[in-house]
Parts: structure tokens; sequence; C-alpha cells
């Protein structure tokens, strides 16, 4: 990677992990005040809003980052892609909050939590004026990173201030879209330093198509990620919905790590296709399966191992209905990571946009049969098989439509090479978990040791992963300058 791509990825992953990072800080508390049932009211109202929030934005962030990225040279074309985008953003959100109102006071459901669903209102609104896209598209990870932290500071330490009891589930929902408010209001009063808006010269025709076919594909997708939770409110109970949201914490939080380099990596493989260099947009996804595998499997192996002591961290007592979700889950990072890779850095820069349509309305079909066959018997467990099953064929759609463009294969022989290569240490885990007499959480500090370096030594010298071997050549370098005479 370049200087200013892990510089990029440095801020961009601190920004993407801190949405999920600082809300974990306060989760173990939060859990064990408000409880089971209380944080699965919370998430069923948030997995509505984050539909509705869908439904608001559409393609807007994939669209806006793409398009800025591409003109960010030309600072007239920069203000007219920005100007349009937002205006079609504006005109979407409006029929989507009309219709979200309107949902509260006339669906029974909804009605229940008004409280809380009004709350969402505020979200669905912050989002929309968050525009993260325009500072994404410009490569201005810094800034917004900067900011970010700051506020997520002062939520933590207004979660432990104002969250005492079980019944302050709703100043915990609050505190937590405020975050989100904050921002969108920092975001704002900084882009009139960066961008001009105007109705001038607005050609919102050229936009509509990939608005609506990118917005279509994210809620397409939805339909198997956060459709769950809110069909999994509907059908089973809150107590599911907080064991199912409990289980894919530790998932999410990692993931995001990886989604980060990919919002990084968009706009600079859209810059290498304009340029015309394609041998340069093939390394580069190459390096990207280098960074994603060389993480990915040492905290699927551990997680789905200790998936009981992690959720007692993370929970506390009360909680076991979500180990199981969490097994069957956590594999599932290595099939969406390289669907990342596939759909955000491949088919997203070459504009393969119907492609990217087909892949996810076929994986929404998989996802709406297996929710109303599954959902109903298993209930929270139902939901990850849902979530796995759909993301295996959406994964396989997309590896068809990419080498169909461009003849990137799966790499097969990589992942074979590391499944093999993680067998000694799977071994050693089973019969340390099993039979070694001391307590399971001494286990997980050691193994949160051991496993890491183990899988480093793994790319090194076995898999020669180019880029863990560059970053050990280069702490060597650093180890010798700083401490060699």
């Amino acid at each position: 990677m370049s200087n200013s791509i892990r510089v990029n990825f440095l801020y961009s992953a601190i920004l993407t992990v801190s949405n999920y990072f600082f809300p974990f800080i306060t989760y173990p508390y939060v859990s064990r005040v408000l409880g089971v049932e209380k944080i699965g009211i919370c998430n069923f109202v948030d997995g509505i809003i984050h539909y509705f929030i869908l439904f608001s934005m559409l393609g807007i962030v994939s669209v806006g980052i793409r398009e800025i990225a591409k003109n960010r040279n030309d600072t007239q074309k920069i203000n007219r892609a920005f100007s349009t985008l937002f205006l079609l953003n504006t005109i979407s959100t409006t029929i989507v909050l009309a219709i979200l109102i309107s949902c509260i006071f006339f669906i029974p459901k909804f009605y229940i939590y008004k409280e809380l669903m009004l709350i969402g209102v505020l979200k669905l609104i912050s989002n929309y004026l968050l525009i993260e896209w325009l500072y994404k598209g410009l490569e201005n990870f810094k800034l917004i990173t900067q900011r970010t932290i700051i506020i997520k500071i002062v939520y933590v330490i207004s979660i432990f201030v104002f969250v005492q009891n079980e019944s302050d589930f709703i100043v915990y929902y609050l505190l937590t879209v405020l975050m989100i408010t904050f921002n969108a209001i920092y975001n704002l009063l900084y882009a009139r330093k960066l961008i001009s808006f105007s109705f001038v010269e607005v050609n919102m025709k050229y936009y509509i198509k990939p608005f609506f076919t990118i917005g279509i594909y994210m809620l397409l997708t939805s339909m198997y990620v956060s459709f769950n939770v809110a069909y999994l409110g509907f059908v089973a109970n809150e107590i599911e919905v907080g064991y199912y949201t409990t289980a894919t914490k530790i998932y999410t939080i990692i993931i995001s790590l990886f989604t980060a380099f990919t919002g990084v990596m968009l706009p600079r493989m859209s810059a290498l296709l304009e340029e015309g260099r394609m041998q340069d947009f093939r390394k580069m996804i190459l390096k990207s399966y280098n960074a994603f595998f060389c993480f990915a499997f040492p905290v699927i192996l551990l997680s789905v191992t200790f998936a009981p002591q992690i959720i007692e961290i993370i929970a506390g007592k009360g909680y076991e209905g979500a180990i199981t979700p969490m097994r069957i889950v956590m594999p599932l990072m290595l099939v969406i990571g390289i669907e990342q890779i596939l759909v955000v850095q491949i088919l997203m820069p070459l504009q393969k946009d119907k492609a990217i349509f087909v892949c996810s309305f076929v994986g929404a079909i998989i996802g709406v049969i297996m929710n109303m066959c599954l959902v109903n018997i298993y209930k929270s467990v139902g939901s990850s098989l849902v979530w796995v099953s759909s993301e295996l064929v959406v994964l396989c759609v997309c590896q068809y439509y990419v080498y169909k463009y461009v003849r990137i294969g799966f790499p097969l022989n990589v992942i074979l090479k590391n499944i093999l290569c993680a067998i000694p240490i799977i071994l050693i885990i089973y019969f340390l978990y099993n039979f070694w007499d001391v307590s399971q959480y001494c286990k997980l500090l050691i193994m949160i040791v051991v496993v890491p370096i183990y899988f480093i030594l793994v790319q090194v010298y076995i898999v020669k992963n180019d880029l863990v071997v560059s970053l050990v050549n280069k702490s060597r370098f650093l180890h010798d300058l700083l401490f060699t005479k």
C-alpha cells in the first residue's frame, strides 16, 4: 500500500471501528443494567429505523464516494456532483420521513414503542445530514476521524452517567442517536469550507439510475442482514432479538476493520480505472486479499472456540442463548470479507451496477424464503443460519460476475493453504480447551497471544504473504534503528 492509502486506511479504520468500538465499551455495562429484554427492544426499534434509513439513503454513499473521487481535481464538478446528489437525497429522505411518521401512529407494534421510534426519526434525519460520503470521496479521513473520536468519548461518559437502571433504556437509545446528530451538525458546518451548494447546472438524470440501482442493492442486501432483526422481533420476541444482536456484536466490530479498508480502496480503485491502470488495479485486489486473510482466520478460530466466555464478558449472565448464534455467524467473516472485495473494490469501481443488483436480488430471495422457513422455528439461531446461507449464495454470484468482467478468479488456493496451516493450532486449542485444568478465561487470554503469533509465522514462512512479510521486515528495521547502537 502507498503511504497515502496507509494513512487513509488508518484514519478510516479508526473512524469505522469507533462506530462499533465505543458502543462496545459501554455494552458490558448497558447489557447488565438494562437486561436482555430492554436491549432487545432497543435493537428491534433500531433495526426498523435502519430499514427506513436504507430507503432514505439508497445509493447515496457509494455513488457519492465514487463521483466525488472521480472529480476530486475539479472543484466545479465536485460542487455540481455534491449539489445534485444532496438534492436527490433530500427528496428521498422527505418521502421516507413522512412514511415513517405515519407508520409510527398506524402500526400497533411501532406505536407500542413510539418514544423510541420518534427518537429514531431524529436518527434518520441525522444520517441524511451526515454527508460522510463527501469526505470519503475527497479522501479527507483525518478530519472526520478526529471529530468522531471526541464526540464518542463524550458519548461513553454520558452512558455511564445517565443510564443507571432498567427504565433508562429510552435515555440509552437517545444518547446513541445524539452521537450521530452532533457528527452531522459538525460535518454540515465544515462542508461549507469545501464545497458550494448551488441549484445551477443540477443534473439529476445522470445520477438517478445509479442512485436507485445501488440503493436497491443495499435494500435487497438488508433482506438477509438487518431485516433479520426486524423479522425476528415480529415473529419471536425482544429477548431473541437481544440474543441475536449480542451474538453479532463481536462480528460487526471485527468486520468493520476490513470495511474501513474497502471504504478507503473504493475511491482509489475508481481513480485507477479512470486512469486506465488495469495492472495496478489487479495488484490492489491481491493486496486486499492478503490484508484480509492475515487476520480473518485467527479471529474466527478464537471467537468460535471461546464463544461462551466472550458472550459472558461482553453481556454477562442471562445471554447464554447468544452462544450458538455467535458460533454460526463468526465464520461468516470469511465470506463477507471476500464479498466486500468483489463488490466494493471491483464491481462498484467498474460501475457494474446491474451485476450488483442481480447479486443482491438473489440473496434477498434466499433470505426472505429462509426467514419464513427457519426463524419461526429456530428463532435467533434460525436468523443466524439465514444470514450465512444468503451470503454464501451472494458470494458465488458476485464471483461469477467478477470473473466474467475482469477474469479475477476465486482465491481458493490461498484459502486452502491457510486452512491447512491452521490445523495444528486447531488441534492444540481443542486439547487445551477440553483437557487443560485451568480457567477458561485464562486459556482465552493465553490463546489471544499465542494464536496471532502462530498465524503471523505462518503468513511469513509458509503462505509467504507479501503484506505481512513487508510489515515484519519494517518492524525489524525499526527495532534495529531504535535499539542497535
